[in-house]
C-alpha cells in the first residue's frame, strides 16, 4: 500500500465538507493513522490534529442544527 504524505492528508481534511460521506470517513481515518504514527514529525501531527479537531467541531455544530430543525 502506498503511504500518503502528511501534507496530502492535511490538505484533504479541508475537503471534508465537499466530498461524500465515504470519502470523508477515509480522510478522517488516514488522519487518525498519522496522529498515531510517532515517525511522523510532531509539527505535522499537530497541524493535522488541529484541522481534524476543527472539522469535527463543524460537523458537531451541523448535526446539532439538523437535530433542532424538527
Amino acid at each position: 500500500m502506498t503511504k500518503i504524505s502528511p501534507r496530502t492528508i492535511y490538505h484533504n481534511l479541508r475537503l471534508l465538507e465537499q466530498v461524500n460521506a465515504a470519502t470523508s470517513a477515509v480522510y478522517r481515518q488516514l488522519a487518525q493513522e498519522v496522529l498515531a504514527d510517532p515517525e511522523v514529525e510532531l509539527v505535522w501531527r499537530q497541524a493535522i490534529a488541529n484541522r481534524l479537531n476543527h472539522a469535527n467541531h463543524l460537523l458537531e455544530m451541523q448535526m446539532a442544527n439538523d437535530n433542532d430543525s424538527y
